[in-house]
């Protein structure tokens, strides 16, 4: 657990940054590419997608971020807070050399097989830091930079609904608010770590970065100084209304349009079939899949909150919930009227 004492002075300066940072959203996408597990059922189209556009030349990519995300991501890419890559990338180039040895020491502790050119990276490389530029800009064009301006959106609705909580409740009702894992019991927040640490902010302040690419908070400590406030990531709230705004940039490019693009293919044609309940061999039958299939992307879905399954004798019958029917319909949930 990471603790962060607050003085007056720290909780006069506060902020919360306009939109996530675009390298550090690249980064984390990353390894959710990589983790099958991490995400939910909203995220199956994106990795999908994603997953057919990488070529082996951005292999080297997944030795920088694991599966693990933040938890084995090198530092240096993920506490900029810039409106751009390459202004994010200008930076993190430009840390001295005594942080990017911090950060080695850091990344070892964690990932004992540190790959050897990413610590030659770290010892300032210029070659390795040449090919890392050219891959990270490469790959952040189709698996960021088409879902940038949804981001921003999503970023600025959470931002008001944040600004707003705080003028009702103020800083104790924003800092309490964070996330679930994040606990405020004025003056420290403490935050998952996977050390135990202690930070004292001494008046630089913190700023509230959102990060819709991971699921979990991650404080950045190795940025601070006199002008550099300690950098805390936030999940974004969002449900899977906000996963469809998001993905529906890829809408134009899919047959189905952003049902496709936020479920994936087979889970969306599930869904469809759904629309007039029916048992596992009746969704398989309208589908075109095995039984097998239908009923693994049925639980699937189920368990997000998009259908039901009740035994009916010796079979079941699924059907829509609400959420799952405002999805085909491409509406807001509403409660039946009585």
């Amino acid at each position: 657990m990471l603790r962060i004492h607050f003085t007056h002075d720290d909780l006069t300066r506060v902020r919360i940054a306009r939109a996530p940072d675009p390298l550090a959203e690249t980064v984390l996408s990353l390894s959710l590419v990589q983790a099958r597990d991490v995400g939910g059922v909203a995220l199956e189209g994106w990795r999908s997608r994603t997953r057919k556009r990488v070529r082996p030349e951005l292999g080297v990519l997944f030795d920088l971020a694991t599966p693990a995300g933040a938890t084995e991501a090198p530092e240096a890419f993920l506490h900029a807070a810039t409106d751009s890559l390459p202004d994010s990338l200008d930076h993190t180039w430009s840390l001295s050399r005594r942080r990017w040895a911090a950060d080695l020491t850091v990344l070892e502790f964690l990932r004992p097989r540190t790959p050897r050119w990413v610590r030659e990276l770290h010892g300032g490389s210029r070659e390795w830091r040449g090919v890392v530029d050219r891959r990270l800009r490469e790959y952040h064009a189709f698996a960021v930079a088409p879902y940038w301006s949804q981001l921003m959106a999503a970023a600025h609705t959470d931002r008001t609904a944040r600004a707003l909580a705080t003028a009702d409740a103020g800083l104790d009702g924003l800092l309490g608010s964070l996330h679930p894992d994040i606990h405020w019991a004025a003056p420290v927040l403490s935050v998952p770590c996977p050390l135990e640490a202690d930070v004292y902010l001494r008046g630089t302040g913190i700023l509230l970065v959102p990060t819709f690419f991971w699921p979990e908070p991650m404080a950045m400590t190795d940025n601070r100084g006199p002008e550099h406030p300690l950098v805390l990531h936030y999940p974004l709230a969002r449900d899977l209304a906000t996963y469809r705004t998001v993905w529906a940039a890829a809408a134009a490019d899919e047959p189905g349009g952003g049902l496709v693009a936020l479920l994936g293919g087979t889970r969306a044609r599930i869904l469809r079939a759904a629309a007039e309940p029916a048992g596992t061999a009746e969704l398989a039958r309208r589908t075109g899949t095995s039984a097998a299939t239908a009923s693994h992307h049925a639980t699937v879905l189920r368990a997000a909150g998009l259908l039901t399954t009740e035994r009916t004798g010796t079979g079941v019958r699924h059907a829509l919930t609400l959420l799952g029917q405002a999805l085909l319909d491409d509406r807001p949930p509403t409660e039946p009227r009585p």
